[in-house]
């Protein structure tokens, strides 16, 4: 593979890449979905290693860690702000340059896949305005694809899990497994199929998605050993040494042209 050909940094440039938080919470959602898919495996085929019974507490007890993770503190992570001045705009700005597959990404994957074959540079995905203190975007092109897949995949496991966790849960009184049950039997009956037995479809191929996401996020993506900084910042240290250019590029303050994407937004706001 052909490396990014971005110039040697020239000097140390040591940041934070991420928070306490954000490292808690990546790891919350790492244990609690090995234990989901695991008791969620032996619960469907009946793996012999432990009981019924077993499998599925540790399943209900890991659903609540998983739901917070990804409901709770990865939307908190990412819309929250530690600078002082910090609108709404800004956050939405934020989030769609950082998180939402773009003209500009799908740019850098063209140019990945051309460097698969040996044609052009890898390009940097990790991008870092030193101007401003805080990174333009961070995730690879193809994670930013992963994540619309796993949001859908999310909501997709939860809902179905509520009506196989029980038909009769009702909070508040209000019969949440048998509104979902009956639209399951509105498009399940378009395929000839039973309500019930498409939720079990659902749910199995939500959690045949999140072991191929993982499969590409660790086993293609992440191997790569000059990725591995990455495992160190979002398990160990939260901080990222930039003057490391491989797959980094930093707007350093001296640069007076900043990315595309900085120069529209100038001019929408003028």
């Amino acid at each position: 593979m052909v490396r990014s050909a971005e110039k040697p940094a020239s000097r140390r440039l040591v940041v934070e890449r991420y928070t306490w938080l954000e490292r808690v919470t990546h790891l919350v959602h790492l244990i609690s979905m090995f234990v989901l898919l695991i008791t969620g495996f032996k619960i469907y085929t009946g793996w012999g290693f432990m009981s019924f019974e077993s499998a599925r507490a540790l399943h209900m007890i890991a659903v609540p860690f998983f739901l917070v993770a990804n409901w709770l503190l990865v939307p908190y992570n990412i819309f929250s702000c530690k600078e002082e001045h910090c609108s709404i705009g800004d956050r939405l700005y934020h989030f769609k340059e950082s998180y939402l597959f773009g003209k500009d990404d799908a740019e850098r994957l063209l140019d990945i896949i051309k460097n698969f074959f040996g044609k052009g540079e890898y390009p940097a995905f990790t991008v870092y305005d030193e101007r401003k203190g805080h990174y333009v975007t961070k995730l690879h092109p193809g994670m930013k694809l992963l994540l619309i897949f796993e949001s859908t995949a999310i909501v997709l496991v939860a809902l179905t899990g509520i009506v196989l966790y029980s038909l009769t849960w009702s909070p508040f009184g209000i019969p949440v497994p048998e509104w979902i049950l009956s639209i399951s039997w509105f498009f399940a009956s378009m395929i000839n199929m039973d309500g019930l037995a498409l939720i079990r479809y659902l749910h199995l191929l939500a959690a045949y998605w999140f072991v191929l996401e993982l499969i590409i996020h660790v086993g293609i993506l992440e191997l790569d050993p000059d990725a591995w900084k990455y495992h160190k910042a979002i398990f160990w240290s939260g901080n990222e040494d930039l003057s490391d250019r491989h797959f980094v590029k930093v707007i350093e303050e001296k640069d007076q042209v900043g990315t595309l994407a900085d120069q529209k937004r100038l001019l929408e706001e003028q």
